[in-house]
């Protein structure tokens, strides 16, 4: 429920040790800038492609199905695999020309930087709001991201500060941790505030995120639909589906 209305989901603090927020439009209104930069990145990639244009756009629904959630370069090759097309891996050190899933996935990123240069990023008031009401009540708080430039993204939206552990696409690679939907960011999430899955909530917006959170049998997996996702959300195994975290409360 968004304004004066009351919540219209308590987490309660006697089964609930801490909370781990996704990013990408759950923290940051930063999804939207992602999909701008996949589908810049993909409609010029299948316009130069055998058959060109006639293998269509890059949608909205690709990015939900195909890439949305997960480290780049999974969905780079995630989404050429939709379409029947391939390219060599490659290595995560290819410059953005080179035509490997690594160079495409480092176009992306460029594309990424550019836009949030030009536009800024700003976090959604109900999530900040939410997190100070968790910290009030002892609860701890961390997040997640496929990103290489959560702290980047982060401090220029003015909240790191709110985050007691933070665990992104780099620290990722450095564990060797999986991306989504394996739970593991997750799993490592919560470690680094002291806290077990099952008394832990993930807060995602993403279907790789919310399956990654009914894998890891987290205590609750909160699905934000922040465009007509809802339904998809559910199936993916959230237990609840809200469109703002103003909608969540935090109680004894």
């Amino acid at each position: 429920m968004i304004g004066d209305e009351a919540p219209t989901l308590i987490l309660r603090k006697t089964t609930v040790d801490a909370v781990v927020f996704d990013m990408d439009g759950v923290v940051t209104q930063t999804a939207t800038v992602h999909a701008a930069a996949w589908k810049t990145l993909f409609d010029a990639y299948l316009a130069a492609a055998e058959g060109g244009a006639a293998a269509g756009p890059f949608t909205q629904r690709d990015y939900l199905r195909h890439v949305d959630g997960k480290p780049r370069f999974d969905g780079v090759h995630d989404f050429l695999a939709s379409r029947g097309l391939s390219l060599p891996w490659g290595d995560p050190s290819d410059p953005p020309e080179t035509k490997t899933v690594c160079g495409l996935g480092n176009r992306k990123d460029a594309h990424f930087h550019r836009l949030v240069e030009e536009q800024g990023v700003q976090a959604f008031p109900g999530t900040v709001t939410l997190i100070g009401e968790l910290k009030r009540a002892g609860v701890r708080v961390a997040v997640i991201s496929a990103s290489r430039n959560t702290g980047h993204i982060l401090q220029k939206a003015g909240v790191r500060d709110l985050f007691e552990a933070l665990v992104d696409d780099e620290v990722a690679a450095r564990l060797g941790l999986p991306g989504k939907p394996h739970p593991a960011v997750f799993v490592e999430a919560a470690r680094r505030v002291g806290a077990l899955p099952a008394r832990t909530v993930v807060v995602e917006d993403a279907i790789a995120g919310v399956e990654a959170g009914r894998r890891g049998r987290f205590a609750l997996v909160i699905g934000v639909d922040r465009g007509g996702n809802r339904a998809a959300l559910a199936a993916a195994g959230a237990d609840v589906v809200v469109v703002d975290l103003a909608e969540v409360g935090v109680g004894d």
